[in-house]
């Protein structure tokens, strides 16, 4: 057990996140479960040890300097030092540009971009000392622009040069950094969305389906796929780098 790499999965409580979590603890890592509360956690956690592998559920803000602080050093100590990271917490405040407050983007920037900063730069020192690591950042489709996300669309861009240049530092230290950019993903986010623009979920399935060329909403699992070959042993010589899983060619 004691040569088991850790991972730590942000917003893992459902969704992609959860399908990642669950994805890595099956190729043999020991994962941090971490979202806003240990309780939301419970359920990927279970599924996790359910089926035999390693999982404690990690409760932090991302965005909050000493909460990701304290995250980091109780996965350090109760599951070992990680050195696999995915940033994937996220929230969504979609508005027109007219009509999103202030507080909507310092909410999205705040999750998205400042928490992936403040997780990374608390989890690199371990990978560092280890001489081995892996960064697999969530951006989006989303960031090649998005009607009504303008703040999201934004910090999804950030996240594609924040990986490149996270590639560009620790290259040296035997880490990787790579991102994976989502299309469209059927998850609880989406029926979110669904709702607010008004449309029926099987509907909406459908319409985002008819533009796809593989003609299919993506699922969870579709992403954490992708995220297992990043954290892999053998996609050491693969960074900086950006793959859409989004069913077919995206710019």
């Amino acid at each position: 057990m004691s040569d088991r790499r850790t991972a730590i999965v942000t917003g893992a409580g459902r969704g992609i996140g959860a399908a990642i979590a669950t994805r890595l603890a099956q190729d043999g890592l020991a994962v941090a479960v971490l979202d806003l509360s240990e309780e939301s956690c419970a359920d990927t956690v279970a599924a996790i040890t359910d089926a035999g592998g390693s999982a404690i559920a990690v409760g932090a803000d991302v965005s909050d300097e000493a909460s990701v602080t304290a995250a980091v050093d109780k996965v350090a100590a109760e599951l070992g030092a990680p050195t696999v990271l995915v940033n994937n917490a996220g929230i969504l405040r979609d508005n027109l540009l007219f009509k999103m407050s202030v507080d909507d983007w310092d909410a999205v920037l705040g999750v998205h971009l400042r928490g992936a900063f403040l997780m990374t730069r608390a989890v690199q020192k371990h990978m560092v000392d280890a001489g081995w690591g892996r960064v697999v950042n969530l951006s989006s489709t989303s960031a090649l622009g998005n009607r009504g996300q303008a703040n999201y669309s934004a910090a999804k861009a950030g996240m594609q040069g924040f990986t490149k240049t996270l590639a560009i530092e620790l290259g040296k230290f035997g880490v990787t950094a790579n991102a994976i950019a989502p299309g469209f993903i059927q998850t609880d986010m989406t029926k979110a969305t669904a709702e607010r623009v008004g449309m029926e979920w099987e509907d909406f399935v459908k319409a985002n389906a008819d533009a796809i060329p593989v003609k299919r909403g993506g699922v969870p699992e579709d992403i954490a796929h992708t995220a297992s070959f990043f954290a892999s042993e053998g996609a050491g010589f693969v960074s900086g780098q950006v793959i859409y899983v989004a069913g077919g060619p995206r710019d």
